[in-house]
């Protein structure tokens, strides 16, 4: 398994960041190689992407949704990966976001790219992205999913 961990600030409220956060259908907008996202239900996603040539399809479950605080996934298929986006209030206008991810590269470009970084590149790309995205739109974000989703077991 290869780890991940980037950040970036980005300068609207928390709430702004992860209201836009939750519009899981807006991510090709700054994700890089993600085609296509369908929420199928509260709890679950369905991910088309094409990255370095690989197109994949998988779904993930959302295990953790907690409004302003974070959203926790893991795969249900395929690749696995597992994942937390958490956001960190820094004042009244500004938000650290911070993505970390657990993922099995498969094969040896995978293997080989992981080993140099390409992941932790493409990573701090898309929330570089995000950030120019969500400002862009001058603070407002494209919609807002504020349901609780607890943490197995707790």
């Amino acid at each position: 398994m290869s780890t991940v961990t980037e950040s970036v600030d980005v300068d609207v409220p928390v709430r702004t960041a992860y209201n836009q956060w939750t519009q899981f259908e807006e991510f090709p907008r700054f994700m890089d190689g993600v085609h296509e996202i369908h929420q199928l239900d509260a709890t679950h996603t369905h991910w088309k992407t094409e990255i370095g040539g690989v197109k994949r399809e998988f779904d993930a479950e959302i295990t953790e949704q907690l409004p302003d605080e974070r959203v926790a996934w893991k795969s249900v298929e395929g690749s696995r990966q597992a994942g937390v986006v958490t956001f960190h209030r820094l004042d009244d206008t500004h938000t650290r976001v911070t993505v970390q991810m657990d993922l099995e590269p498969h094969g040896v470009v995978e293997k080989a790219g992981a080993a140099l970084g390409a992941v932790d590149h493409r990573v701090k790309g898309d929330l570089r992205r995000f950030k120019d995205y969500i400002e862009r739109r001058g603070g407002v974000e494209t919609g807002a999913w504020r349901g609780q989703i607890d943490r197995p077991g707790a």
